[in-house]
């Protein structure tokens, strides 16, 4: 260990009383838990001279820990006292297998959201002052990991001098006879970016931790050799620039076996931190070879940039407990517009000029270039329809102020009370005392969703129902009248035949309709009901998310 020592705090943020599903997808840390945390990762900040790795594990992702009574986070604590990792659970490889971040102290919408793992470049953040004896870095990485009971995936880690690495292996399909772990250089896609930066421009580095590069291999049978390969990528294409065997190291204690190799490193710095990629590839006696991914590497400490997937940014990349309420407010407000402003439009407007703007609206040539008026007549005819618009209204204004359902709470079934936006509320046994907030944010799993995914679409759908029902009625309006002016011609020419010759036949009858009115009134009326179908089956999809 080069005379480094290692700290490993361990985490429980659970609540004492589990609530009961969906509403259970928080951790749930107190200001003495907190306390507790400060005080494990600080004793031996002025007992030991010695350098300190810092690591702390936990069920919850710091995205799904609310802050505690006094508003303090876990993430706080941690960017104090320099962590070097976060190493957490819960999401697992459910929303996918590059779930990392890196935390700083940053602006502040980085209390919200964070777009991708990385958010900004070492020398934006790091003072250029090399005086300082030591720099503590107010960084540390959060990674994910996958689960053994589900998905048997397994995670290697690796402290060599300082630098952290690791490797996820999969036993879902096939067990691996041999893993490789390179532990240095470190992939500069997760990599402590502040600290490196600093010790390779300050020359604050152990000068021995950089001059040889080292993997640690781990094998059911012999390795006969190990080969180190280096590949450059300025060209576009991966060209072989280095491949050289790599000698054992017979001192080891670990369990697994200690590769190394010097190299000039320094020839390895670059701007560019994916221009070089390492691979060690072990050959073992029966001949066959195993391989470390490919990752690319970054002597100076230049971070690589490390983009997440929409499912990644959403479980990892925001703060679920900051954003409730900024979300809900900004839900219910939009819904509230959605059903107030066309309410408000409709009493000014004159009722006799309906028919002339649905005319307007639905004409071919005016679709394009009148989107916004389209939306907006479609919203009119929902408020025009009193009791439709009033109890979408009372049920919102419901779910903003007054509880959603009542059950029990605890999964122990020994208290009843009611959940709201506000969380669970329930009565203490043998007292008249009621304790309230219980279960927040892990209500957003409950009202979030219902007001997205259930009351938004029904006001959508609800309104364009409304529409489409006024528009063939204007449809059909139009297609009335033209039958009663081909009647009137049809009367007229009759009686000019009949006074021109008595022998003359009579033209067969089509029905109501002539042939071309007949043709029109089948193709609108395919054209709007087809419209209808779609809605009232988009209906059925709402009814189905809600009661699922």
């Amino acid at each position: 260990s080069s005379g480094w020592k290692h700290l490993f705090v361990g985490i429980d943020s659970t609540m004492d009383v589990g609530i009961r599903g969906p509403t259970n997808v928080f951790g749930h840390p107190t200001d003495q838990l907190l306390a507790d945390i400060e005080a494990e990762l600080s004793q031996w900040d002025a007992k030991s001279t010695n350098s300190v790795n810092k690591i702390a594990f936990g069920h919850f992702p710091l995205s799904f820990l609310a802050a505690t009574e006094s508003k303090k986070t876990l993430k706080d604590i941690f960017l104090k006292h320099s962590l070097l990792v976060y190493l957490c659970g819960h999401l697992h490889t459910k929303f996918g297998k590059n779930l990392k971040r890196n935390h700083r102290q940053a602006d502040v919408l980085d209390k919200y959201f964070q777009f991708n793992g990385q958010r900004q470049t070492p020398e934006d953040l790091v003072d250029g002052n090399c005086s300082s004896k030591s720099v503590k870095a107010k960084e540390f990485w959060e990674w994910e990991m996958g689960d053994w009971r589900k998905n048997r995936m397994m995670r290697i880690l690796a402290i060599d001098q300082g630098h952290i690495s690791f490797v996820d292996i999969d036993y879902k399909f096939e067990a691996k006879k041999t893993i490789v772990l390179p532990t240095f250089p470190l992939d500069s896609r997760s990599m402590q970016k502040i600290s490196m930066f600093h010790d390779y421009n300050c020359q604050t580095i152990d000068i021995s931790s950089y001059e040889t590069i080292r993997a640690l291999v781990f094998s059911e049978v012999d390795i006969v050799m190990v080969v180190v390969k280096i590949y450059d990528s300025r060209s576009g294409e991966l060209n072989l620039i280095m491949a050289e065997k790599m000698k054992k190291v017979t001192n080891m204690k670990s369990r697994g076996s200690l590769y190394t190799i010097p190299w000039n490193w320094k020839a390895f710095a670059d701007p560019s931190p994916v221009r070089y990629w390492l691979q060690i590839e072990a050959i073992d006696s029966l001949g066959s070879s195993s391989f470390s991914q490919l990752k690319p590497f970054s002597i100076n400490g230049r971070a690589a940039k490390l983009s997440w997937k929409w499912k990644e940014f959403w479980v990892m990349g925001c703060s679920h407990d900051s954003l409730y309420y900024p979300l809900f407010w900004s839900i219910t407000g939009f819904l509230l517009a959605l059903l107030l402003f066309p309410r408000v439009l409709s009493t000014c407007a004159k009722e006799n000029h309906k028919s002339q703007v649905f005319e307007r609206t639905f004409s071919v040539g005016k679709i394009l270039r009148c989107l916004v008026n389209y939306a907006l007549c479609i919203l009119l005819e929902l408020s025009r329809i009193i009791s439709l618009w009033l109890a979408l209204l009372i049920y919102l204004v419901y779910l903003i102020y007054f509880p959603w359902f009542r059950g029990r709470a605890f999964s122990d079934d020994s208290i009843s009370g009611y959940m709201s936006r506000t969380g669970w509320t329930v009565k203490i046994p043998g007292t008249t005392t009621k304790q309230s907030y219980i279960g927040v944010p892990d209500v957003v799993a409950i009202v979030l969703p219902h007001l997205c995914f259930v009351l938004l679409p029904t006001v959508l759908v609800a309104s364009a129902l409304a529409a489409e029902k006024v528009a063939y009625h204007v449809h059909s309006l139009s297609l009335y009248g033209k039958k009663n002016e081909d009647d009137k011609s049809d009367q007229t020419s009759h009686h000019s035949n009949h006074h021109v010759g008595q022998g003359t036949s009579k033209m067969p009858q089509l029905g109501l309709l002539d042939k071309n009115t007949t043709f029109c009134s089948f193709f609108c009326y395919a054209r709007r009901r087809w419209i209808r179908k779609i809605l009232l089956a988009v209906c059925c999809i709402i009814l189905w998310w809600h009661h699922k």
